[in-house]
């Protein structure tokens, strides 16, 4: 298992670092000093977006203690942003959030993200 230890504040060949350098189109849900949550290209569900750290942390094996405030803040704002995207307040709504770690857990993109997904059921996958 990887080493938790400082990230790179960018990867030139990260995907999700493009998207949040604003050099690849996305279509933004939200976007604050920390984090840039936008609509997945390929969701899975009605309400489906990716929130991911401005900072380039490759996974969440990767998190370490100077990324708990951070992962806080993230979570903390995901039932906020589902219910702005469409998502029914708890407890008949609600919403699911995933984040795929390595290959194992099926992490196609090497920048950690959190999946949240919601609306009504049933979905294509999950």
């Amino acid at each position: 298992m990887p080493t938790a230890g400082p990230s790179a504040a960018h990867d030139p060949n990260c995907l999700f670092c493009k998207i949040v350098a604003g050099k690849i189109p996305s279509k933004k849900v939200h976007e604050d000093e920390e984090v840039f949550v936008f609509h997945d290209i390929h969701p899975w569900a009605p309400v489906h977006f990716l929130m991911v750290p401005k900072v380039h942390v490759p996974s969440l094996a990767h998190a370490g203690p100077d990324h708990v405030g951070l992962l806080g803040r993230m979570m903390a704002l995901a039932p906020k942003l589902a219910l702005e995207q469409g998502c029914r307040p708890y407890p008949e709504g609600g919403f699911r959030v995933v984040v795929n770690t390595g290959a194992e857990g099926g992490q196609e993109v090497h920048h950690l993200h959190i999946h949240v997904m919601g609306g009504p059921r049933p979905w294509l996958k999950g």
